[in-house]
């Protein structure tokens, strides 16, 4: 992981390089401002207009860190009106961009990531992956079966584990559950106590991190249109058709968060199963059709991992709290504030 000095050495070269007709180029590094430190500040002319950009960095530009950024950078700009304050990071992940562009903020990441807006001037870069080497560890974290032991620990984030209870739970070998724990040790997310019981202390920075990384696209899409209107009963006969081919099953996206959070609309069902959806399809009498068609839409998982823990909420299985998160995160359909409200009111952290 580079240092905040590193990062903040290349995000002030990429910025200058954002505006190569400025005059008077003239930067600062940790700048008393209030009570909060500016980590850089510039000032430059374009035409015969004075501007300020101050910047805040992060080592991470996960969600966590930069609502804590929003934070420092709103009483900054309280104190400091007529700059214009951004943040600056190796990599800022969508979530994360829409956190500051929703407060009035900009951005800048060494992966070629940026917004800026000034007054008669907007700068947009997007789309860019996160390609810098430091980052890439965290690949292994949230490889398939690895997130077996991410999702154990997600589900129960104030138990203590011993090793063997851990790697039992998430249905993987004692020496996997041992390197994942070991990882989460080096990034200060899990520590152990006195009688060596691993215990998360970051359980929110893991589950934003994993949110990141994963989308519900992993998984493999079959989407079929059902002619009756989509609504609780018609959930039931999905698993009533699932239970009755004998295959596991799980609701998710929409239709999970409809089972936690009962005052939300069904425009569409996405349920996890586990073995061919056409049986299940042909006895629900639903025609295949394309995703955007479809109302009805069948996951293959990624990993049978997604059917650990799974919750039971009025008769209907929904598959645990944190895939339920990671899975509404990306989801097109107003998926992220899902997501924020199940973080709210279910999971508590």
């Amino acid at each position: 992981m580079l240092k905040s000095e590193e990062i903040r050495r290349q995000a002030a070269q990429r910025l200058r390089e954002l505006f190569p007709r400025a005059k008077g180029w003239e930067e600062s590094q940790s700048v008393a401002i209030g009570g909060q430190t500016a980590d850089f500040m510039a000032k430059f002319r374009l035409g015969d207009q004075e501007h300020l950009l101050i910047a805040e960095v992060c080592s991470l530009g996960q969600p966590r860190q930069i609502r804590a950024a929003v934070t420092r950078l709103s009483e900054i700009r309280r104190e400091a009106p007529g700059a214009y304050a951004l943040a600056a990071a190796v990599y800022i992940a969508p979530a994360s961009a829409r956190i500051l562009k929703t407060n009035n903020f900009g951005y800048i990441d060494l992966s070629g990531n940026c917004y800026v807006a000034l007054e008669n001037v907007l700068i947009e870069k997007e789309g860019k992956r996160n390609v810098r080497p430091s980052t890439r560890p965290l690949r292994s974290l949230f490889a398939p079966r690895a997130t077996r032991v991410v999702r154990a620990l997600l589900s129960e984030p104030v138990r203590p584990w011993r090793l063997g209870e851990l790697a039992r739970a998430a249905v993987v070998s004692l020496g996997h559950a041992h390197n994942v724990i070991k990882r989460l040790e080096e990034l200060a997310w899990a520590e152990r106590d006195e009688s060596q019981r691993l215990r998360l202390t970051k359980p929110a920075d893991l589950l934003e991190a994993w949110g990141e990384s994963y989308t519900y696209r992993e998984n493999e899409i079959q989407s079929y249109f059902a002619p009756e209107r989509i609504s609780r009963k018609f959930m039931g006969d999905v698993a009533r058709a699932a239970e009755a081919a004998g295959q596991r099953y799980a609701f998710t996206l929409n239709a999970g968060a409809s089972l936690v959070a009962s005052h939300l609309r069904l425009p569409n069902v996405h349920c996890y199963l586990d073995g061919d959806p056409e049986a299940v399809a042909s006895a629900l009498g639903v025609r295949a059709a394309t995703e955007a068609d479809g109302t009805l839409h069948l996951l293959a998982p990624y990993d049978s991992g997604v059917f650990s823990g799974v919750l039971e909420k009025g008769g209907l299985k929904v598959t645990s709290l944190p895939q339920l998160y990671a899975d509404l995160l990306h989801y097109e359909r107003k998926g992220p504030e899902q997501a924020e409200h199940l973080r709210r009111e279910a999971m508590g952290f």
